[in-house]
């Protein structure tokens, strides 16, 4: 697999819920279709947070992963 091209981070660590996905959504939507939006969040929230945002919009998330506290989401705006 090739590496994905990222357009844009978000560095959301620190906030809670919802702003992450707030943030998100607003980013997404300036986003090119196809552009990939990379997430930073400490919440541990933002993993369902995304899983909800992932089913209702139908941007994909790429990629999770977790170090340090850290949470990294690749979020993908649909075509």
């Amino acid at each position: 697999m090739s590496a994905v091209e990222i357009a844009s981070t978000l560095d959301c660590k620190g906030l809670v819920c919802p702003l992450p996905v707030i943030k998100l959504s607003r980013a997404i939507k300036a986003a090119a279709q196809g552009a990939v939006i990379e997430l930073l969040a400490t919440d541990p929230g933002a993993v369902a947070d995304l899983a909800a945002f992932e089913r209702q919009t139908g941007h994909k998330v790429l990629e999770r992963s977790e170090s340090n506290g850290v949470f990294r989401f690749l979020v993908q705006r649909a075509k």
